[in-house]
């Protein structure tokens, strides 16, 4: 997989979705596929490793798939905690959920949508994923920007719960480097108070490592979260 990516320096970062890079001497605009702030990552000066897209109708021609952080590689690719979650579930490795079935992503419910939803021991299971990029120290931490959305989907979670249904929160670390994982209350004080909510409401609270081999879009071992 890493032979099908392009090396780059970043340059810039101009707003949300586009990013200026230097690749050999040649300089690119690229789509950026995060909204967090990635201001710890995307310095300017570091390496960064790129896709070319096929699609002949997109503005930019590459996306920013990889950064270069403490000798490592960080997956910026938000979606992939998703597919992650979602392919550990289909191969029946993660153990708190018991041969899970009818396992369906961006599952649509009224008043919002969630990440996945799956069936397993007769009981709904709603779950909600976080890709989690940001480390200080060797502390993993989410959001790296105040989140209202994150917010909204605790409250969510907490409804469901609630109401006799599995809810669930799973954060993914994509930086290789972090051991433990804890809310970023400096960041978002509102977002670290309602995790605390929602895990005295009985909501699971999750933390997978994603898989460092790039290409590989599955969760390895659990990680320690502190609430």
């Amino acid at each position: 997989m890493k032979n099908s990516l392009i090396e780059g320096v970043f340059l810039n970062r101009n707003n949300r979705f586009i990013a200026e890079v230097m690749v050999g001497n040649e300089f690119k605009k690229v789509h950026v596929a995060n909204t967090g702030r990635c201001q710890e990552l995307l310095i300017p000066g570091v390496k960064v490793l790129l896709k070319k897209s096929d699609n002949p109708n997109r503005k930019t021609n590459y996306t920013l798939n990889f950064v270069d952080n403490k000798g490592v590689w960080v997956n910026l690719i938000s979606v992939s905690a998703n597919e992650a979650v979602y392919n550990s579930l289909i191969a029946n490795e993660i153990s708190s959920i018991h041969k899970p079935e009818k396992i369906i992503r961006e599952y649509s419910m009224p008043g919002t949508r969630m990440d996945i939803f799956c069936i397993s021991d007769c009981v709904e299971i709603y779950i909600e994923v976080k890709s989690v990029t940001l480390i200080k120290d060797d502390y993993l931490q989410f959001p790296d920007a105040p989140t209202i959305r994150g917010v909204k989907h605790l409250d969510h979670l907490i409804k469901l719960k609630k109401e006799g249904k599995r809810a669930i929160i799973i954060f993914v670390a994509q930086h290789p480097l972090g051991k433990i994982f804890k809310a970023n209350i400096e960041n978002d004080p509102k977002f670290a108070n309602k995790l605390k909510e929602a895990n005295s409401n009985g909501v699971e609270i999750l933390a997978y490592m994603a898989s460092d081999e790039i290409g590989v879009l599955k969760l390895t071992n659990l990680i320690p979260v502190i609430i």
